[in-house]
């Protein structure tokens, strides 16, 4: 099998998140996290050509909202780009991530609270009820805060 390399990979996931919200099969997309801004914004271009295409709108996300639906090492210190159509969709990840941060300053953000944020998050990326209590279980490696 031919190997792929990771900016022709990055590209296939954006198109393919693309066309997923252009369907109304998602809300939220996000590409795959990224180690530095630099390999991000070496996608930009093509990101916002495949937004243009499909008629979405992105996001450059460089403090991705970290919950208990993904291991923590996934997203901690990455970089990543939000693909959405509508702009409500952009502002309630926005207050998700607000209203995250306030629990964690509040020093409340643990039981309820905390699986709230991740099941909320969950929704937003449109994912199945079951999908979402699946990840949430079988995440083992949580932030700690």
């Amino acid at each position: 099998m031919e190997t792929m390399d990771a900016f022709s990979y990055q590209c296939g996931v954006i198109d393919c998140m693309n066309e997923m919200v252009y369907a109304g099969v998602k809300a939220l997309a996000l590409s795959r996290p990224m180690d530095s801004a630099e390999e991000r914004d070496a996608l930009l271009p093509f990101a916002q050509e495949s937004c243009s295409r499909y008629g979405n709108q992105l996001y450059i996300e460089d403090e991705p909202l970290l919950t208990d639906l993904f291991p923590i090492s996934m997203n901690l210190g990455k970089h990543n780009l939000l693909i959405y159509r509508a702009n409500h969709i952009l502002e309630q990840y926005l207050r998700l991530k607000h209203w995250k941060n306030d629990l964690v300053r509040e020093k409340v953000y643990f039981g309820g609270n905390r699986t709230q944020i991740a099941w909320d998050f969950g929704r937003l990326l449109s994912y199945p009820e079951e999908a979402i209590r699946r990840l949430i279980r079988e995440n083992s490696e949580k932030e700690l805060v």
